[in-house]
């Protein structure tokens, strides 16, 4: 049972592990994690990204580790994984944050596109999920960063749309095999400026103006705004909650038609 007077919700002294955490969301609640006082490994297959997100989580005064990885490669996986039970002594939070996108219509996407995204972005949470899961502690938290997408098709990303389908049925699926050591749940953001696509949702564009003309709260989000959520399904206050899609969209799913 969470004993509320000592169990807030916050992931203070957590061992937290973020893929695909050294830019966009990923990076949000990898800092977002380490001010909360977890120690954090955020990694990637860039190298200098690696390096810049730990010394900024490092400047936030606790652990972590600079280790590179590709989430097509299990063998890449596994060494992040011994590097956070030799330098943390365990592992309470796995977030898979990784993504990768082609804009290319139904009829025109090719074989070579299709794999690479669904590879990276429904394959690459199987592969974090069964490389990590074992090592993690009992009451252990997987959160898988899924997207609007999954539940509102939009043109001209068929591989993404159905990576991110993918991605919230393996999470129920994962939820219910892993319990009751470990829970899984996922995020599901909506449109969120990242520096990735700043100039396509900046102010004044015509595309932002949609979105915010249908989005309940005007606006797009800022990438801290995923954060909360990360941190509540990581934090024992979530002790009760698995197999969740948490939707982080400013209300655009129930308002779209």
């Amino acid at each position: 049972m969470v004993d509320y007077e000592h169990s807030p919700v916050t992931v203070d002294g957590k061992r937290a592990i973020v893929v695909g955490g050294t830019s966009g969301i990923g990076q949000a609640i990898a800092l977002g994690f380490a001010a909360e006082g977890a120690d954090v490994i955020a990694t990637s297959r860039d190298e200098s990204k690696v390096a810049e997100t730990a010394a900024a989580i490092e400047g936030r005064g606790v652990e972590t580790a600079r280790v590179t990885c590709d989430v097509t490669d299990p063998e890449s996986l596994e060494r992040v994984r011994e590097t956070a039970v030799d330098e943390f002594g365990g592992i309470d939070i796995v977030v898979a944050s990784q993504g990768a996108i082609s804009r290319a219509t139904v009829q025109d996407i090719s074989d070579e596109e299709w794999d690479f995204v669904t590879d990276v972005a429904l394959d690459g949470v199987r592969r974090v999920t069964q490389t990590f899961a074992p090592a993690m502690a009992e009451g252990g938290s997987i959160v898988n960063i899924s997207s609007l997408s999954a539940r509102l098709s939009m043109a001209n990303l068929p591989a993404y749309t159905a990576a991110k389908g993918g991605v919230e049925a393996f999470t129920r699926a994962s939820a219910k095999e892993l319990a009751p050591d470990v829970r899984v749940n996922a995020i599901a953001p909506g449109f969120v400026i990242t520096p990735q696509n700043a100039e396509t949702y900046a102010d004044g564009t015509e595309k932002r103006a949609r979105i915010d003309e249908r989005t309940p709260l005007g606006r797009v989000a800022e990438r801290d705004e995923i954060v909360g959520a990360a941190i509540y399904l990581g934090s024992d206050a979530a002790s009760f909650v698995t197999g969740e899609i948490v939707t982080v969209d400013g209300g655009f799913a129930d308002s779209a038609f």
